[in-house]
């Protein structure tokens, strides 16, 4: 157990740090960076009352344009950098899948809005717009259907939608340290612990 322990206290300081330090640049073209974007994608699903799992994959969903070495903007170089599955990959070592799913499955959330709601595309922000282009385009009627048959499809569609609404200036959010008892409850569930 004393294993356990410690991994998880490694992981939430390496959680922490990569927010402190590797998210100040600006998320895509908005006019908000990714801290900013995490905190307030978990506000957002934590006004909504949704569950920690859920709360802690709309804080980290994004960790993965955070750990490659593409840099900044690698859509705008034609690059889809596979943030979703870069960042589902190397959670799941430490999260269940309650939380890694919705992550692994946000980009294909997109491209499913994108196919069964009409309005939807027309709402994207235009780097989201763009990086859609390199993930696929919205999905065609059979891989909405495979995709409806996921386990955590529905959490991953709530997860967009706070992704898509997080990108205010103006939004006043608590900061990262309010959602690190979420992380350490998430952490002691995971395969971890």
């Amino acid at each position: 157990m004393a294993f356990a322990t410690e991994t998880v206290m490694n992981i939430r300081e390496r959680i922490l740090d990569i927010y402190m330090h590797k998210a100040t640049g600006r998320y895509g073209l908005s006019d908000v960076n990714q801290l900013q974007h995490a905190l307030q994608s978990a506000s957002l699903a934590e006004a909504r009352g949704e569950p920690q799992s859920l709360l802690v994959a709309a804080l980290l969903h994004d960790i993965g344009h955070m750990i490659h070495d593409l840099g900044e903007d690698p859509a705008r170089n034609g690059i889809d950098d596979t943030h979703e599955e870069r960042a589902a990959e190397w959670l799941s070592a430490y999260f269940g899948p309650e939380v890694t799913e919705p992550i692994r499955l946000h980009v294909s959330a997109k491209r499913y809005l994108c196919a069964v709601d009409p309005n939807y595309l027309s709402k994207l922000s235009e780097d989201s717009a763009r990086s859609l282009v390199l993930q696929g385009g919205p999905m065609s009627a059979d891989e909405v259907s495979e995709f409806q048959r996921m386990p955590y499809y529905d959490a991953a569609v709530r997860l967009r939608r706070y992704d898509d609404l997080a990108k205010n200036s103006s939004a006043v959010t608590p900061g990262f340290e309010h959602f690190l008892p979420a992380i350490d409850v998430a952490l002691s569930t995971g395969p971890a612990a």
